[in-house]
């Protein structure tokens, strides 16, 4: 169904996701509808499916990137801190900022390849509001192992992986903020994959919730060749 919701423009896009409750929040949509995705992917940007992005990374699908803001909205409060691991092309990272109504708040961008850590900042970077996000340091992006966190900066209200790791890593449970909650995907490469929802309460105690099958690329070291491969 979801690929029904591509549309012509992003403001197109953005109302057949709502049209088809793949958006629920009014908050979300406002956000989605102030990042224009063809600032992240020249490639159909307005498709309702994912795109690559060079690097053996992609830009994932609209619908997923809605699923994973509705998840995350109740822990993103306006001086939340969160963690946006795998940010990619920095779509998502710059929604997540606009769901952060302050400049308190803040999400770090972290990704194991350099060359996609350049690519999201020139990406915010073509938009005024993306420009004021950067300068203001409510998004900072970050090259590093993601699967490792950034506790530097934590812990974090809400934390987002946006590729498949094969296991739940105890390290970024452990930099969620009680209470906090994570949306990642589980599962092997080109096997079963499911994404998670662990929600950490007031008093540390984690639980997990296994809520849909997706496709995601794997979570992996940086992959070896050249640059944009």
């Amino acid at each position: 169904m979801a690929w029904r919701c591509t549309g012509r423009t992003n403001a197109e896009l953005i109302s057949n996701l709502a049209s088809a409750n793949l958006i629920t929040s009014d908050r979300v949509r406002q956000a989605m509808l102030g990042v224009d995705r063809a600032h992240y992917t020249r490639i159909a940007p307005y498709t309702d499916s994912p795109q690559s992005i060079g690097y053996s990374a992609t830009i994932s699908a609209p619908h997923m990137h809605a699923s994973a803001a509705e998840s995350l909205l109740p822990y993103l409060h306006p001086t939340a801190r969160v963690l946006d691991i795998g940010s990619g092309s920095g779509y998502l990272t710059h929604v997540l900022a606009n769901l952060l109504d302050s400049e308190e708040g803040k999400v770090v961008g972290i990704d194991h390849i350099e060359g996609l850590t350049d690519l999201a900042k020139g990406n915010m970077a073509k938009s005024e509001d993306g420009r004021k996000v950067l300068e203001h340091g409510k998004v900072e992006f970050i090259t590093g192992d993601g699967r490792k966190g950034f506790p530097d900066k934590g812990p974090y209200d809400a934390i987002h992986v946006g590729a498949a790791a094969k296991e739940l890593h105890g390290e970024l449970v452990t930099q969620l903020r009680a209470p906090g909650r994570m949306f990642i995907p589980v599962g092997e490469d080109g096997g079963s994959q499911w994404i998670w929802v662990i929600d950490k309460d007031e008093k540390g105690e984690v639980k997990k919730k296994k809520d849909i099958e997706v496709r995601y690329v794997p979570l992996t070291d940086a992959p070896k060749g050249r640059a944009g491969e």
